[in-house]
């Protein structure tokens, strides 16, 4: 008997399952979601969207669906998820068409913690909602690096409920067991899933009661009282290099307003920002060259790199996604009649030179 069945029989109101969807940038997300949207599973599920990024981007990236999207462009999922999330999570619950359960989809460079709380703080989300599970997608080419130098990558992994180790084909079997054993240090209670494109049994990672507040409990005792887990901190003080806009209901004061901490106490790494172009159409005879160019040569740097492109007389939009050095596009769905036949593209990344991407992109517009 499932845990919904047992609060209907005892007269208990129904909580919807929420599951929130983690993971460091490129680790394939999206992917996901458009899949867990795709699959005639007969179920219904909201959808919230946080973005990173001056424009934009993610919600039009997810695939057409009935669906219903809700996007919070504010950027830095701390802020919002206090203020936004709780919102917007009132306002589904208020709807007379049901749906069936939430999806989660954060911003690849926050901290799930946060996003967690928020349905074990508010009362009104406690009783309509439950949290059912966190679920992590960790690249398997790229998670060592990053958990070098991105304390952010760590707190997924370790907040994890479900593991989703993706893009397997792109490393050596031996490459592929020495990332899952650093996985098994930082969580070895979480489930693992080894997927390409995160190609998974949807059964098997979603509405499954995996979220284990004993756990979370035993690593943060404070978890339940509001203040953000694992010593993660924000600040005004810090110039929000990635471009987003603290929320208004930032003013819990566990955040000190001093600095980014992770698991090891690492300071957040305000080197990090994005860059986002737009433009109407684009030549492909010179967009191609000049995005391989950009991602060879700037690659190492490139975090996230992701777009929508309109090319003159192609009756379909474009989408390309890259990380580092690694570039992938295809045509994604017809323009629809009436549609703004526009360009736009977001970088995310270390130190990128704003100025040298703008002039050299202008170059390829018509």
């Amino acid at each position: 008997m499932s845990e919904v069945q047992e609060d209907v029989q005892a007269g208990a109101p129904v909580q919807v399952p929420v599951t929130v969807l983690t993971g460091y940038l490129g680790a394939g997300k999206t992917t996901l979601l458009n899949r867990i949207l795709s699959e005639k599973h007969g179920r219904k599920y909201a959808v919230i969207v946080n973005e990173f990024g001056e424009i934009g981007i993610d919600n039009d990236l997810i695939v057409e669906t009935d669906e219903d999207i809700y996007e919070m462009n504010n950027g830095c999922i701390c802020c919002t998820v206090r203020g936004d999330l709780i919102r917007v999570v009132k306002n589904l619950m208020r709807r007379p068409d049901r749906f069936d359960a939430i999806i989660v989809e954060t911003t690849g460079l926050a901290d799930p913690a946060p996003v967690a709380q928020t349905f074990f703080m508010d009362d009104d989300v406690k009783t309509k909602a439950r949290l059912d599970s966190v679920v992590a997608l960790a690249d398997a080419k790229h998670l060592l690096l990053r958990l070098k130098d991105s304390p952010e990558a760590e707190d997924q992994i370790a907040f994890a409920d479900v593991i989703l180790l993706n893009k397997t084909d792109l490393v050596t079997p031996e490459e592929l067991a020495k990332v899952e054993a650093v996985i098994r240090q930082i969580n070895g209670s979480a489930k693992i899933f080894k997927t390409e494109k995160a190609n998974v049994d949807l059964k098997e990672i979603l509405e499954q009661g995996a979220f284990d507040l004993t756990r979370i409990l035993e690593n943060d005792p404070n978890f339940l009282e509001g203040k953000d887990a694992h010593s993660h901190e924000h600040s005004h003080e810090h110039e929000h290099s990635h471009d987003g806009e603290c929320g208004s209901d930032c003013t819990d004061e566990s955040h000190n307003h001093k600095s980014h901490a992770g698991l090891d106490g690492n300071v957040h790494d305000t080197t990090i920002g994005t860059v986002s172009l737009t433009a109407g159409e684009v030549n492909p005879e010179l967009f191609f060259p000049w995005v391989n160019k950009i991602t060879q040569t700037d690659g190492p740097n490139i975090l996230r790199l992701k777009g929508i492109i309109a090319f003159p007389d192609d009756k379909e939009r474009y989408v390309i996604q890259g990380i580092h050095m690694l570039v992938e596009g295809d045509h994604q769905r017809p323009w629809k009649e009436g549609e703004e036949r526009k360009t736009r593209l977001v970088f995310i990344g270390r130190n990128l030179d704003r100025e040298k991407l703008e002039r050299t992109f202008a170059a390829c517009a018509l």
